[in-house]
């Protein structure tokens, strides 16, 4: 299983922009990759803005490091504290087809969004997959908005076909009953 990088559209969101460091148009972000070592090779990007409509810019990336455990980039034309800022909360995407190779039994969440939950056993349709949550343990699907959260383990979610759009699952009983007060 492969932490997610959202898809949006035709773009993958592959880490989100915080803040600025330094004066020179550095700024740092929180990845949205289980695979650090792609963004040494990135080249080119797209940055989509939360308050801007469209289909972002296109930054070439100069560096992205890791410093002390936080992702830092540098964008060729961004050199500035005050250039940095102006990208605050922006989304760094790219192309799916620029998205790393997954080993088997690994998948891209965003692959996952929009598939039907099916009950192994029986094939009764439990509902689709509206999202994530990620808590420290095993992530969670959400399914129809999160009304039911399924761990996402070989144990209960055990046969994951994107291709076709279905998880098929063993859930643990009561994992379906509704939460009481």
């Amino acid at each position: 299983m492969s932490n997610p990088a959202l898809a949006t559209g035709d773009w993958v969101t592959v880490a989100v922009l915080v803040r600025p460091r330094g004066i020179r148009g550095e700024i740092t972000a929180v990845s949205q990759s289980g695979h650090p070592e792609r963004f040494a090779q990135l080249k080119s990007v797209r940055v989509f803005l939360p308050d801007k409509p469209g289909a972002g810019d296109e930054y070439r990336v100069e560096r992205v490091w890791d410093h002390l455990g936080t992702l830092v980039f540098k964008f060729a034309g961004v050199d500035s504290m005050n250039d940095a800022e102006l990208l605050r909360g922006a989304e760094v995407r790219i192309p799916p087809g620029e998205r790393v190779a997954l080993d088997p039994g690994e998948y891209f969440q965003s692959d996952l969004i929009g598939c039907e939950v099916r009950d192994h056993q029986t094939k009764r349709v439990i509902g689709c997959v509206t999202g994530w949550e990620e808590y420290g343990g095993p992530s969670l699907l959400q399914v129809d908005g999160g009304r039911i959260l399924i761990p996402f383990v070989k144990a209960i979610c055990v046969d994951i076909r994107p291709a076709d759009r279905v998880i098929e699952t063993l859930l643990p009983e009561g994992l379906e009953d509704p939460v009481k007060a």
